[in-house]
């Protein structure tokens, strides 16, 4: 299989290209990861099984590029996505991990801040996409509720009730939130979003400075990943602070996280069982 890689490679930086190490690396749940050294740099490179997540690299290169156009952040600059045999791959550029820089944590917060003023027309994305092993839905919509509703909310809650992981009153109360949520959120324009921003996707480059891996990306609301971030800790609260100064948040925020965490937490439910299931019939009860 290596061999593979080795081709695309020097397909891309000709045919000089020779591979000094490889090395595996931890990938998470779905995923096998390589760390690819070579005469023209090093590489990183994931591979899972593409019958099982079609399209879940050319969908994560996507992703990956939007970042990169569209931030200030260190992103992993994508070589290529192909397939051999049942299993799918990704190439992308090593992002060697380095200590925080000082200030480290303003930057992040202000490099977030730019992110989120990056904005579309519509709420959504033109492709579906990934959030770990699950389908992502990103059908376009003029308002925020409705795409949190329906494109977010409801097929993780559909799941759920039909693997017996909540029970019919949670879904029930659900069903009301979802109707009411555009009275919830304050109006904004659609904001670029990583989409998954937990502390696990995040590093810290060679330079110190803040690099995004492993994204989710639509345009959404800018809560959604400001919440995401207070979900498992590991954000510093001067992020919070440089973000204000840049990109100021409604004044009652606060208020919405947990509304804004149902989505992942659900997401979990259906990822990694029951466990989490008193935590999102706590949400909904809030807001019911």
């Amino acid at each position: 299989m290596e061999l593979i890689y080795l081709n695309q490679l020097r397909s891309c930086f000709g045919e000089d290209v020779v591979v000094h190490n490889t090395q595996a690396l931890s990938g998470g749940d779905i995923n096998e990861v390589l760390r690819l050294s070579t005469s023209h740099g090093e590489f990183c490179v994931k591979r899972n099984s593409a019958s099982r997540f079609p399209y879940m690299f050319e969908r994560e290169a996507s992703g990956l590029e939007l970042l990169r156009s569209n931030s200030s952040f260190t992103v992993p600059e994508v070589i290529t996505t192909g397939e051999e045999g049942e299993a799918s791959y990704l190439i992308m550029e090593f992002i060697d991990s380095g200590n925080k820089a000082s200030g480290f944590w303003e930057d992040f917060g202000r490099k977030l801040a730019d992110m989120h003023q990056h904005t579309s027309t519509s709420f959504g994305l033109n492709e579906e996409n990934y959030i770990g092993s699950l389908s992502q839905s990103n059908k376009q919509h003029s308002d925020w509720g409705s795409f949190y509703a329906e494109e977010r909310l409801i097929p993780q809650l559909v799941l759920a009730r039909d693997k017996q992981l909540l029970d019919a009153a949670t879904c029930k109360k659900a069903e009301g939130l979802c109707s009411r949520l555009s009275e919830y959120f304050p109006k904004e324009n659609p904001a670029l979003l990583h989409g998954d921003l937990w502390s696990g996707n995040y590093m810290v480059d060679a330079k110190g400075d803040p690099a995004l891996i492993d994204p989710a990306v639509y345009y959404g609301h800018r809560e959604m990943d400001i919440s995401m971030t207070l979900l498992f800790g590991g954000f510093d609260g001067v992020m919070y602070a440089a973000y204000n100064e840049l990109y100021p948040l409604e004044n009652d925020w606060r208020g919405r996280v947990e509304l804004c965490q149902l989505y992942p937490v659900l997401v979990h439910v259906n990822l990694f069982g029951s466990s989490y299931a008193r935590q999102v019939e706590s949400i909904i009860s809030k807001f019911s």
